[in-house]
């Protein structure tokens, strides 16, 4: 039996994550993923700046991240037709799979990656026991569950997994690519929906590498006719629920893959066992539409990695006692209760009618209409200011 102080099982961004930061702390861990390379799949396909990348940093991993990633200088904000505001942007777009193999790319080799899955665990306040299906069995002392949605092993623990919405929401990812031009006019567009009717939160038009990556959200059942459309015909689908888009940015085609995932958030229960944690997608879902699951993943690992494991092993045992500290851990707390608030605001200013999500609706778009009108004002008001200080020196040059 294989023994180390960490297991984690699950390498996509939160195992791989964990795996890199404890790998350059020093600390015994195993990693166990049956996938040698991660597919591709739908997932987070940015990281924009400020919060996501302060998060990003705490994990060490960020030039390794951003040095994979395609950044867009600006980002064009639009509405019922127009271009609203046009802003600096920090965003950083890549494929889901890109980033999983960027991390494990950062994980040391003194981390040793097990290609197998988990097929059972047994816990307790001491160490843990894993049997992976290649017949091997490992000994830890934590085992980090970060195994996304699985219920396989969560059932054996007796964890539930309890559904706060269902089919909360449904994203779409796809290439998109001007007609009868090279590019588009745009380095970067975020277009919202002109009205409830389409279901439709917003369609985030990014680059990755040489590719316009698109990514759309909508809230509809997974039954609805509209889905096959967009497998069908992406390019009608898109225009029925953005029927203004196309006059904005052009005439269009959607190629390549077209990825769709349906939603359904939920959160972990009976999570405080002795010598095991969730993180991630493991805990709780992100709505990916409120753009808050690289948050959710990097908060939770860096405060397990940096504050609690270290903590943790410097005591013997890990009963629920030290488990809980995680579970409370503020930082945590802050960011899960965020991201679950931004889950259904989105929902409810994109479906709703009331007069509040009205009213909702149009302050935000009076809001970006009006950071847009300021951002213009100070970029034109300087040259304005320059060109009369020009002509007054030529006026009294002339008269001199």
């Amino acid at each position: 039996m294989r023994q180390t102080d960490i297991a984690i099982i699950g390498g996509g961004l939160a195992g791989s994550t964990a795996a890199a930061m404890l790998g350059r702390a020093g600390v015994s861990a195993i990693l166990i993923e049956p996938h040698q390379v991660h597919p591709p799949e739908l997932r987070c396909e940015k990281i924009s700046g400020g919060v996501q990348l302060e998060r990003l940093r705490k994990t060490g991993l960020v030039d390794a991240v951003l040095g994979a990633a395609t950044h867009d200088d600006e980002i064009w904000i639009a509405r019922f037709g127009r271009v609203i505001d046009k802003r600096p942007s920090q965003q950083h777009g890549f494929l889901y799979d890109t980033l999983v193999n960027t991390v494990r790319g950062q994980i040391p080799s003194t981390i040793e990656t097990i290609h197998a899955k988990a097929t059972s665990i047994a816990t307790s306040d001491d160490r843990q026991t894993i049997g992976l299906s290649n017949g091997e069995e490992i000994s830890a002392r934590l085992v980090v569950l970060a195994n996304g949605a699985s219920v396989s092993l969560r059932n054996q623990l007796n964890i539930g997994r309890p559904v706060i919405s269902a089919n909360h929401s449904i994203s779409v990812g796809f290439d998109i690519a001007p007609v009868g031009r090279e590019r588009f006019a745009f380095p970067a567009l975020t277009y919202f929906a002109e009205t409830t009717v389409h279901r439709t939160a917003y369609v985030t038009l990014f680059p990755i590498g040489d590719t316009m990556r698109g990514n759309l959200f909508v809230y509809r059942e997974t039954d609805d006719p509209w889905i096959r459309q967009m497998r069908r015909t992406p390019e009608a689908a898109l225009d029925a629920c953005l029927p203004k888009l196309r006059a904005l940015i052009g005439d269009y085609k959607i190629s390549g893959d077209i990825r769709i995932r349906p939603i359904d958030l939920y959160e972990s229960d009976n999570v405080v066992q002795p010598g095991v944690v969730l993180v991630g997608d493991a805990f709780a879902s992100p709505c990916p539409g409120s753009g808050t699951g690289t948050d959710k993943v990097f908060t939770d690992v860096a405060q397990l990695c940096s504050v609690h494991i270290p903590n943790w092993l410097a005591t013997s045992g890990m009963g629920a006692d030290k488990i809980a500290q995680y579970y409370a851990d503020p930082l945590k707390l802050e960011c899960d209760a965020w991201a679950t608030g931004k889950a259904f605001k989105l929902r409810s200013v994109t479906v709703e009618n009331s007069l509040y999500w009205r009213a909702q609706r149009w302050a935000r778009f009076f809001g970006r209409l009006g950071e847009g009108m300021v951002r213009r004002a100070r970029e034109t008001l300087p040259r304005e200011l320059a060109m009369v200080a020009s002509a007054l020196v030529m006026m009294i040059d002339s008269a001199t």
